[in-house]
């Protein structure tokens, strides 16, 4: 069964998340890891849910380079990698359980290469047929959120996922660009990886959904954010995240955020 790593959001400061303080009153966000046989695919459900919003709530999300599935009332559906941002508005009381695969994890559920879902979100019924509209029911009507998680594991686990190496590689390679911040070049990559650029981009195309040097600039934002909230100066981390200056830092920042960082350090900086 999958295990609960419950914790309020602004103090896990989940990456992706933009302004999470805005949200610490509005929503409350929970972690289970999946079982033990579904692990090397799936990173981690997670679940928001709200209680009477007196006024609508709209959280703006960074993407990562994952796959996800969710489930909602408004919603039950995959989506691949956003290249941009996107958004969802709370009303009234809910909940969303989503599923996070692992960079590479969905392409053995997809039997395909993972860029076909690229920019796409897909009805969990069109990709897996009655038995994925049998999940959407369950999941819906079940009132405990931990049973709804295991309902999800159970059926993912049915589908009898095979173990792909080149998956592996692929989760590895990014989970080495997202905490290696010296990686900024996907040259630099290749060479870790053994791969040739060219190599390394049918890779990522096939098993994450989408090229390493998008993967690379994703994962510096991310950092850029959390050292804007630190106070860091802009020219300093440009030069520190490869970026050639301080105003190609602030286009990529404001087009993925949707705010400059000026304006993003005064608002995450609030108590």
């Amino acid at each position: 069964m999958p295990r609960s790593s419950e914790s309020r959001l602004v103090e896990t400061r989940q990456r992706g998340w933009v302004d999470p303080y805005a949200g610490r009153d509005a929503f409350d966000y929970a972690r289970f890891e999946p079982s033990a046989g579904l692990a090397a695919f799936v990173g981690h459900f997670w679940v928001v849910t709200w209680t009477d919003l007196a006024e609508p709530y709209e959280q703006r999300i960074i993407s990562h380079p994952t796959v996800n599935m969710t489930i909602t009332r408004d919603f039950r559906r995959i989506a691949g990698v956003i290249r941009g941002g996107f958004s969802y508005t709370m009303r009234g009381s809910g909940r969303v359980i989503g599923t996070r695969f692992r960079p590479g994890g969905f392409r053995p559920f997809l039997g395909a290469p993972v860029s076909q879902l690229t920019g796409h979100f897909t009805e969990i019924a069109a990709l897996f047929g009655p038995s994925g509209a049998h999940l959407v029911e369950q999941v819906l009507s079940e009132p405990d959120t931990q049973t709804a998680v295991t309902t999800i594991d159970t059926f993912l686990q049915s589908l009898a996922p095979h173990h792909d190496p080149l998956a592996e590689e692929a989760d590895a390679l990014v989970s080495l660009v997202e905490n290696d911040v010296t990686l900024t070049r996907v040259d630099d990559l290749a060479t870790r990886s053994g791969r040739s650029v060219r190599s390394l981009q049918r890779l990522f195309r096939d098993y994450v959904g989408i090229g390493p040097k998008w993967v690379i600039r994703r994962f510096r934002l991310y950092e850029a954010a959390e050292r804007i909230h630190q106070g860091l100066d802009l020219a300093t981390l440009a030069a520190e995240l490869g970026y050639t200056d301080q105003a190609h830092l602030t286009r990529d920042f404001t087009a993925a955020v949707g705010m400059p960082p000026a304006a993003y350090a005064r608002r995450s900086s609030r108590p």
